[in-house]
Formats: structure tokens, C-alpha cells, sequence
């Protein structure tokens, strides 16, 4: 589902152009459309569904034949293996796999949180010249889908406030499980508890994003996170429960105003980037996937029923897109900061159109 969301996203981007596409030995030589199951509301693209699937290794391909950068939704086990390779041959790999989200050298990254973290890259081994004095390439990861929406509302909050501790309880779309995913007796009329390791990266991965870059390594945010993972029945939209304790006391206003002046990509024009990343819905009844989860074109994090917590200090819901925000279109933003700072090597200051 997230492969499918990238070739969504990228079709018709204004600075990248899907130049290559690679799978497993069960789909390699067939053309895209012979060998996709296509599952979104928009119709398979002509031009790529007649593309040919290529072997999913660089090896035998020429250097200037690979493109500059791989957008790579692998499962963990094989992004493992394969996305160093690809990092080796000089590609800018941009990952929406957990495999090296949490290796220190590897940047952990949602631009409008942290995008000061992208310079990890610089000290990665493949970043090495190569002998004729160009840069390599590089690993950078997006978080797991539950972070990034809960991130977004946290970033403002920890720059005003600071977070000592939190609680989250997730309700997460099927689409999370990709294709054919959760069988439908699973989980219509039913919430099952459990979702492998997902507790756990949730959990870590929020420390990462919301740490400091000191001296070429990130220190953790210094911050108890609680998680409870679920998957229900729902198509997109991941909804999250937040109980938070903050650092300094802050008002109800003083919270609404930290979300709403929250806007630390505005004048960089990136085409993926939401005009305002965290909306909050006042309604007492939202956000609600059904309704909310395409706001700012599916890359917003929507906000609601902000009260107090008998607990902790405050309460809320958050809802984000998980295939979109959560997953394709994190991937798609972070290459598009990556042009912007001009770690893909292009032959101009503007990105015109980046092979992918």
C-alpha cells in the first residue's frame, strides 16, 4: 500500500520523475500493471503501469543508470540487506522501513520536528567521496506511522513547554498492514490489541525525533513514553489518545496558540508540505478518519477535544493519514528538504526533475 502511495505521490511531481521500479523475484520482468494489485482511488497511471519491474539490487546496473534517489517500502528484514547496497552505489536512499531508524548515524526525520537531523548523513560510511571526489550516497528513514502525527503535535508543545511524560493509545487502519493485510473476519466488528513491535518503536522512535543534534549524535529526549497499540477497522486514519505531562504549566490558550503558530516550513515552498502541519478542530466530536484525515492534502496532523487530564496535565486526540503523512508522503517531503539543501547532488540550485 505505501509502494502504491508513492507511485501516487510521485506521478506527476513538479521536481521528481519515477524513473526505475524494482520488487522481488515474483515480480521482477512483468510491467507494473501486470504485476500490482492496485488499491486507491485514483486510476493506476498509464505511463507507469506499462513500466518494467527491475531486479531489486544495484549490482549490474551502471552508476549513471541507477537513479539519484530510491524511495524504498520494504519490510524490515529486506530493507536490511538491500538498502545499504543501494547507499554503497550512491544513491540517496529514503526509507519508510523501521530497519535503521534508530542507528545513530542515520537520520530519523520529520521536516517540520527535525530536519537540523538530516546532517547525520554527512557521517555515514557511504557518504564517502568516491574517487572522483563525489559525495556518495546516504540512509534516511521516516518514523513508524503513529509517530509522525503524534510528533507534530508534540514538537510545539516541547519547544514551549517541554514534555516529561507521555501516554498513547493508538487506533490504527488496516491499510497500516498493507495488502491483503488483516483478514476481514479479524477485524470486522473487532479491535485487536496487538501489533507487532509497535508499541516499541512508537516508544523509541518519539525520543528520537524530539532529541537534540549535539556534537554528530542525537541525545534522546529526556521523556517517559507509555504507548498501547491497536488496529480496528477502519480503511485510513490513524487516531490517537494523548495524555501528556509538561515540563512548565501552560494554559488551555497558551496550548491552542502553540499548535496554531506552528508552521516551521512556511516560505520554503516544498510541494508536499502542509500550509498549517497541526489543525485543530474546536468540534467536540473531532477529528474523525472519515473526515479529517486528508486535511492539507492528507499531510496535515488534525487535533481535538483538548481538556484537562485528572492524571497528568492535558489531554487529546490526534489524527493523521497513515499511508500519506505516516508513510509515502513523509518519504516524499523528506527527499524534497534533502533537494532544497542540495544533498542530491543535481546539476542546478532548482530541482527540476530528480530521476526516482
Amino acid at each position: 500500500m505505501v509502494g502504491q502511495r508513492f507511485i501516487q505521490l510521485l506521478n506527476n511531481h513538479p521536481w521528481f520523475e519515477i524513473a526505475w521500479l524494482a520488487a522481488s523475484e515474483r515480480s521482477e520482468g512483468k510491467t507494473y500493471g501486470e504485476a500490482c494489485r492496485w488499491k486507491l482511488d485514483t486510476p493506476m497511471p498509464e505511463r507507469i503501469a506499462a513500466m518494467r519491474v527491475m531486479p531489486n539490487v544495484p549490482e549490474g546496473t551502471p552508476a549513471g543508470e541507477l537513479p539519484k534517489i530510491i524511495f524504498a517500502a520494504l519490510d524490515a528484514d529486506v530493507a536490511r540487506e538491500l538498502e545499504p547496497k543501494f547507499a554503497a552505489a550512491g544513491c540517496a536512499v529514503v526509507s519508510n522501513s523501521s530497519a535503521f531508524r534508530m542507528v545513530e548515524d542515520v537520520p530519523l526525520v520529520v521536516p517540520e520536528v527535525n530536519a537540523d537531523h538530516l546532517a547525520l548523513i554527512e557521517r555515514q560510511s557511504w557518504r564517502r567521496p568516491s574517487a572522483n571526489g563525489q559525495p556518495g550516497g546516504y540512509i534516511v528513514t521516516n518514523p513508524n506511522c503513529s509517530a509522525i502525527g503524534l510528533v507534530l503535535a508534540l514538537k510545539p508543545l516541547e519547544e514551549r513547554f517541554g514534555i516529561e511524560g507521555l501516554f498513547v493509545t493508538t487506533m490504527q487502519a488496516v491499510s497500516g498492514a498493507g495488502y491483503p493485510g488483516v483478514a476481514s473476519l479479524d477485524i470486522l466488528g473487532n479491535v485487536v490489541p496487538f501489533i507487532k513491535n509497535e508499541e516499541e518503536k512508537l516508544e523509541e522512535e518519539v525520543g528520537k525525533l524530539l532529541g537534540r543534534l549535539v556534537g554528530g549524535r542525537v541525545e534522546l529526549l529526556d521523556a517517559k513514553v507509555s504507548a498501547h497499540c491497536n488496529r480496528v477497522a477502519v480503511e485510513d486514519g490513524h487516531t490517537e489518545c494523548v495524555s501528556i505531562k509538561l515540563r512548565s504549566k501552560a494554559t488551555r490558550e497558551q496550548i491552542l496558540a502553540a499548535w496554531s503558530e506552528f508552521a516551521p516550513l512556511a516560505g520554503q515552498r516544498l510541494p508536499s508540505a502542509p500550509e498549517q502541519p497541526v489543525e485543530y478542530d474546536a468540534s467536540p466530536d473531532r477529528p474523525q478518519p472519515r473526515l479529517d484525515r486528508m486535511r492539507g492534502h492528507g499531510m496535515a496532523s488534525t487535533v481535538g477535544r483538548l481538556r484537562e487530564c485528572n492524571l497528568l496535565d492535558w489531554k487529546f486526540v490526534v489524527l493523521s493519514h497513515n499511508t500519506i503523512r505516516g508513510a509515502a508522503g513523509a518519504a516524499v517531503l523528506n527527499a524534497e528538504v534533502l533537494a532544497r539543501l542540495g544533498k542530491l547532488e543535481m546539476k542546478s540550485a532548482r530541482p527540476d526533475a530528480v530521476p526516482a
